[in-house]
């Protein structure tokens, strides 16, 4: 773990990624920008600002059954972030998230992914559902499934309002097909993975920490059973020779130079 004031990271950090797959920043965004981003989540919510992901709409455990259903209208998920105000753009683009991605990418040239991720997500009180374990890889298509994932915490993130569960070391192992249902999630029916889910680590965040994890590292987050919705900006990176497969959902919109303007 590292201070927020730490922007290049040691030797010993990106050891921990290799290893883990993971690597928290702790108050790597600084508080007047977590009360921006917020604010213009807050707003985009209340006035229902498309496009918006809701929970119905991917039915998974304790999401509405239809949008007209009770709860139907639960967001989980401001999508396009990089589009809806400036802060977002700005914090994706800002030295304490692409100086240690282009470090654990090793490379200077990246990208800031476009089509996948570039959300605000949301897990709201009442109606949020549970995400089962799953490699965010599983419906992206890249030369190379080396993509980082860099998660900004909006507020306090814990096991009770549906924070991030992790299983440390799990982006290098290969899998077989079996270990995955038709949905591509880790079945938590199977005796190798009960033991593998067995190992996971709850990762809290306070406001402002970032988590940044490999894409391929399985991750799971329960219900939200507090009264407050939880907020977190999530931006996903490559670098810039790890393109999109062309015809592809990854490739359907040109990514994010972080150097250049737009």
């Amino acid at each position: 773990m590292t201070r927020a004031d730490e922007r290049a990271l040691s030797d010993a950090d990106r050891a921990h990624f290799r290893d883990r797959g993971y690597l928290v920043r702790r108050g790597a965004c600084d508080a007047a920008r977590v009360a921006r981003m917020r604010a213009v989540a807050e707003a985009a919510l209340r006035d229902a600002v498309e496009p918006i992901e809701y929970e119905a709409d991917l039915g998974y455990p304790g999401a509405p059954r239809g949008r007209e259903a009770a709860g139907g209208r639960t967001a989980r998920r401001l999508l396009g972030a990089l589009d809806r105000d400036p802060v977002f753009m700005d914090w994706a683009r800002a030295a304490p998230l692409v100086g240690p991605v282009r470090r654990l990418l090793d490379t200077q040239d990246i990208r800031v992914v476009r089509a996948h991720h570039n959300c605000v997500m949301t897990k709201q009180p009442r109606f949020s559902s549970l995400t089962g374990w799953h490699r965010d890889t599983r419906y992206w298509a890249f030369d190379r499934d080396e993509l980082v994932n860099a998660w900004t915490a909006l507020g306090t993130e814990s096991e009770d309002n549906g924070g991030m569960r992790l299983i440390p070391g799990s982006h290098r192992e290969a899998f077989p097909p079996e270990a995955f249902d038709s949905r591509s999630f880790f079945r938590d029916d199977l005796e190798d993975n009960r033991r593998r889910i067995a190992a996971a680590e709850q990762v809290d965040l306070g406001p402002g920490d970032v988590l940044l994890f490999d894409a391929r590292l399985l991750h799971a987050a329960g219900r939200n059973r507090t009264e407050q919705r939880k907020l977190s900006v999530v931006f996903t990176y490559r670098a810039a020779d790890n393109p999109p497969q062309p015809g592809t959902r990854s490739a359907a919109v040109a990514d994010l130079d972080p150097e250049r303007p737009g």
